[in-house]
Order: C-alpha cells, then structure tokens, then sequence
C-alpha cells in the first residue's frame, strides 16, 4: 500500500483526506503544538511529531517518511530553501527542482516570460519608482512583508518600518513590480503527465489583512503613514466568465511547456497562475505557484470544473492521489515523482 505523507499546515486536511478517500495510507509530519489539532481527523493513519518542520531533513524523522510519497505545499517552500528541499530523499510528488523557480523572483519571471504570459513589468531599483508598485519577498511568504510604494521615499521608508518590526531583516532582497490594479484572480491548474493533459480546476480570490479592512475605512481617514499588511487570512471562490476559460487554459499549456524546457521535468501536478484581470477583462499574471495552493481548500469537496471533467467530487488533494494510483497502474510512478 502506498503511503502519502506531508507538513501539517497549509493543506494537509485536504491533501491527506483525498489520499484516504482513493484508498491510500496516510502520514503527517505535525508541529507538536498543533497535535491537538490533527489528532481529531481518523483519516490521517500516523502524525510523526517534531519541534519544527525542518526536522524532515534529520533522523529520526527523514526514516518514518523515507517510504511515503511527500506532497510539498506552500509550508514546505517557506521554511526549507530549494537546496535543502532538493537533498530530501523521499520521494516528491511533482518536480521539486521547480520550486527553486518559484521560491526565486528573478527566475519566476524568466519563467513566465518564457511562457509568454503578461506579466507586468518588474522594476530594478527603488530609485526607478515613478508610480504605484508592490513590493513582494521572495519565496511563498503567504504575502506577510509585501507593500505598496509609488516613489522611493514611501519605498524606503516603508522597508524601514517593516525592518524595525523585525517583519523582514535588513539585508532581505525585494523585488519591486509595477502594481495593476483589477479583480483579483489565482487560477489553478492541474498537468497530467500520464494524460499529457492539461486541466483547469478552479479559482479563488485571498482575503488579505489588514490591506482589506482599509479598503472599507473612507480615505479621509486611513492612516497613510503606516504600513499594511498583505498577509493572507482566508480564500473565497470564484467562477470565471465562459468566455474567458479558453485564454485560461492557453496561458496554462504555455506555462507547461515553458517549464518542461527550463526546469526538466517540467509542471507536473498542481499549480497556479496568479493575477488580474483589467477593465477589458484582460489577466495579467503577477506571479505563479508550481505546486498546490491553499485556495484550492474551498473546493474540498470538489470544484464546479472539475464536476465537468470527471462527473464527481474531486478535490484538488484527491486528484494528486489518483494520479499516483494512475501512475503506479500503468508503471509510471517515476514519472510524477522527483
């Protein structure tokens, strides 16, 4: 019996249910101040506690997940770098080579450009500040230290700030993107190896504190002078205008096969395109995840897409388990997992 494993946190309610649900083991590597938490959920098999999630790199830890398949989410990337993520010896779902490319902002956009999606225009210094930026760490930060700049001195100013609170430290790279303004929208995406498919499973939008809550407040009285946060709180779903799935599905199928030529093996599994759409209904990706993101925990019990393509409740944990169970059935396991 295969045995799937990952982090608890982020997604792993969803992704080990799903697992539980085609018929596989499961294994969660849990904080030891969260036991109580996952302790209540009987489809989780065995909850491995350790003091830190980097503990996966040490003993006795790397041998209890040795023999499981482990599903990297965004937990994984924000606490162990790429080059730590590409020593573990566990076999990884999907190509952990790639997360070196999402976790690095200059590489992320070679990547999207390669793929050819809109992406809006980077800005190399802070004194090239002319107009409204954002201002984004590197890696899945889950947008806790991003901020708005629009001239040098705000720019400045605002790292300070953030400095002083010990948000971020100060010798942390930044990088600076010209900020477009529309409805937000994280599309997600999922690529068969097997199949040699394409999907489109769903999208949502994150509720982000407390840039959110200003927004309700009337501009003559926001405080200008402090900082918001842009730290993701909670996710809601959204379903696209018909009209605009086809460009949805093109930017994916690019996006795949720019990441099969930079990063071999390429996007296999989940992921995300991330951006915005303008007044002409016109997206503008800012950014992708290239593993599952924790917007797609709205759709635990299935998306209104996926209810197309498979005609039954598939969450985007349980899709990732039956392409193991599909892999293994036609002798494919090596090739949806690094």
């Amino acid at each position: 019996m295969v045995t799937v494993s990952t982090l608890g946190s982020h997604c792993a309610l969803q992704l080990l249910k799903g697992a539980k649900d085609e018929g596989l083991d499961t294994l969660l590597v849990c904080e030891k101040r969260r036991l109580s938490l996952y302790s209540r959920f009987s489809f989780i098999d065995k909850i491995v506690p350790v003091d830190s999630f980097t503990d996966i790199l040490q003993e006795p830890c790397a041998s209890e997940i040795q023999d499981t398949i482990l599903i990297p989410h965004g937990t994984l990337i924000s606490q162990l770098d790429s080059e730590k993520i590409e020593s573990i010896q566990t076999p990884i779902f999907g190509n952990k080579y790639i997360l070196k490319w999402e976790s690095d902002r200059e590489l992320k956009e070679q990547m999207m450009r390669k793929a050819d999606l809109p992406v809006p225009k980077a800005i190399n210094s802070p004194d090239d500040i002319d107009d409204m930026v954002i201002v984004k760490r590197q890696g899945a930060a889950g947008g806790k230290g991003y901020f708005m700049a629009s001239t040098t001195q705000e720019y400045h100013t605002r790292r300070k700030s953030l400095i002083a609170d010990g948000v971020i430290s100060p010798d942390e790279p930044l990088y600076i993107q010209r900020y477009v303004s529309g409805v937000l929208a994280y599309l997600q995406f999922f690529y068969s190896p097997i199949r040699d498919e394409v999907e489109f499973f769903g999208c949502d939008q994150r509720h982000e504190s407390d840039i959110e809550g200003i927004s309700r407040i009337p501009a003559s009285n926001q405080i200008t002078s402090s900082t918001p946060s842009f730290n993701v709180i909670g996710n809601s779903p959204l379903v696209l205008r018909e009209s605009l799935l086809d460009e949805a599905y093109k930017m994916a199928e690019r996006f795949v096969d720019a990441a099969r030529r930079l990063a071999s093996p390429g996007m296999n599994g989940p992921f995300c395109i991330e951006g915005v759409y303008d007044a002409d209904a016109k997206f503008s990706a800012f950014e992708f995840s290239a593993r599952i993101v924790a917007g797609t925990n709205i759709y635990m019990n299935g998306s209104p897409y996926y209810n197309l393509l498979f005609n039954e409740p598939i969450s985007m944990g349980r899709r990732i388990c039956r392409e193991i169970k599909d892999a293994i059935a036609v002798n494919s396991l090596k090739n949806v997992i690094t």
